[in-house]
């Protein structure tokens, strides 16, 4: 008897929001530091043959008149700027494209004069070359596909300082996809991280500090084994007791390893000397943080406050030019335009590339137009709602802020003040400051009062730091300590807080 194959068919309905080119290249450049944009202007200049430099300029694209008092501020930072020429130079544009249509791209090289000089690269960039910087160079030990080249590039870029990747690998697939065009697996996307844990220094990229320690302990060679029970080797016994007694070890229960492994003293003597040389901050090995080291931030942002209190701010530029389109390929498209008709198919080639590359061009100039006005706007409502701490740098005057607040006064989504505030920095009068700086989590008491989360963990840490080492404090008795000054917060929160400064239990504290 023959069985029928019964096949079906189901209809999904599914709403997808995909990012048009524009609004992915709006997103790229929103994320980048002044130094990044300056890198990618440039990379931009030498790409396309229609966008050039306007040295007729000032540089002052970027760049606000006079520092605007963030309490009568506009919100509208166009509204700084001089206008005329950028509007002849746009009526222009929108002539020449008035009526044509589209094409696919076509690829071009152009090598523009470089607007860089010595001096200015020094200031910028210092004398040191970044530690994200020594990483790539060792990609080129390594034979790598474009693709996997990409993703090697990108998983630097998302180290932390101390050189962990803390984002999931779904995340990390989500954002290639969506800001690179490059779909992968979670396999995959691992499968080039491992490849990226084997750079020096040992421990780089690693997602915990267990991973770390076994990066390091995997590549040790020791010079003198030792033996242990079973023969274990020195360097076996330190992978056991982080791979299968880690818990028992960042609580210093050595008893509990010694007994578990059958160790003599002086071998757990010996191994917490060869413990201690390991790393927990491969990131910081070199007194940099990744990407640019710690002379080489660069502020986004310039926060000024006169002794009065006025608070005012501008965007630092560090040189970045007002771009334009070449004269040359307007006339061309204009040219183009009247003879649309009668050209031959050389002409029409000729016609594609330049309406692209102007296009582009032009694409190029408003996603940085945009990225301008986004940044402006969101440290606008930054200062505007931490005012106090702009006035005074008292960091307990910090209120209660997230991302919510911020994209409700600016109208932008959240996802954008995220981006906006993710490697960006405020230089003011109290020191240099990452924008995350500015965002505190709330904490609401019984009876509703909302307090900054960021002042209850100063009052902790102030009460820590001053406690007898010797009979150093509980949970219980901080938490009592912090209601009696003002800060009526649970037991599990304290704990919770305590923990996410870093700072262990009362046992480990004592000396």
């Amino acid at each position: 008897m023959s069985q029928s194959l019964v096949q079906t068919q189901e209809q999904r309905l599914a709403q997808q929001q995909r990012l048009t080119a524009q609004q992915m290249l709006q997103v790229k450049l929103i994320e980048m530091s002044v130094a990044e944009l300056e890198e990618n202007i440039k990379a931009e200049l030498d790409d396309n043959p229609a966008l050039e430099v306007d040295h007729l300029e000032n540089s002052d694209f970027f760049d606000n008149p006079d520092n605007q008092d963030v309490s009568d501020a506009s919100d509208n930072p166009d509204d700084y700027l001089d206008q005329r020429d950028r509007e002849d130079r746009q009526d222009a544009l929108n002539e020449a494209l008035q009526g044509l249509g589209g094409d696919d791209e076509m690829d071009d090289q152009y090598n523009p004069a470089n607007y860089h000089n010595a001096d200015y690269e020094e200031r910028i960039y210092g004398d040191t070359v970044s530690f994200a910087d020594k990483l790539k160079e060792q990609m080129g030990e390594l034979d790598l596909t474009d693709e996997q080249r990409t993703v090697m590039e990108y998983l630097i870029g998302s180290l932390d300082d101390d050189g962990y990747l803390r984002k999931p690998l779904d995340t990390i697939v989500d954002e290639l996809a969506i800001y690179q065009g490059i779909d992968l697996s979670e396999q995959q996307v691992e499968e080039v991280l491992h490849k990226l844990q084997t750079f020096d220094p040992a421990g780089i990229g690693a997602r915990s500090l267990q991973e770390c320690l076994l990066l390091q302990i995997e590549r040790k060679q020791l010079s003198y084994p030792f033996k242990g029970e079973g023969s274990m080797s020195e360097n076996t016994l330190l992978h056991n007791i982080i791979a299968h007694h880690f818990d028992a070890f960042i609580k210093k229960h050595w008893h509990k390893i010694q007994q578990s492994l059958r160790l003599t003293d002086l071998q757990v003597e010996q191994l917490q000397r060869e413990i201690r040389k390991l790393n927990p901050k491969p990131g910081a090995s070199l007194g940099e943080t990744m990407g640019r080291s710690l002379q080489q931030i660069t502020p986004d942002f310039i926060v000024d406050t006169d002794d009065d209190g006025t608070v005012s701010f501008s965007m630092n530029n560090a040189n970045l030019p007002e771009l334009t389109i070449e004269p040359s390929y307007l006339e061309e498209l204009e040219r183009y335009k009247k003879e649309k008709g009668n050209m031959n198919r050389m002409e029409q080639e000729a016609y594609k590339f330049t309406r692209d590359k102007v296009e582009k061009a032009q694409n190029y100039i408003e996603a940085i137009r945009q990225r301008r006005n986004t940044l402006y706007t969101t440290m606008h409502a930054i200062i505007g709602w931490q005012y106090k701490f702009f006035q005074t740098g008292d960091e307990t005057e910090l209120q209660p802020m997230i991302l919510k607040d911020i994209a409700n006064r600016t109208g932008f989504d959240i996802s954008t003040i995220s981006r906006v505030s993710n490697q960006k920095y405020a230089q003011t009068r109290w020191g240099t400051y990452p924008l995350r700086f500015f965002f505190t989590d709330a904490y609401t008491t019984e009876d509703g009062t909302e307090m900054s989360t960021r002042k209850i963990k100063i009052a902790l840490r102030e009460i820590i730091e001053h406690e007898d080492r010797s009979h150093p404090l509980s949970d219980e008795t901080l938490t009592a300590m912090l209601k009696e000054q003002g800060y009526p917060i649970a037991r599990r929160t304290v704990a919770k807080y305590r923990e996410k400064m870093g700072i262990p239990t009362s046992r480990l504290r004592k000396e």
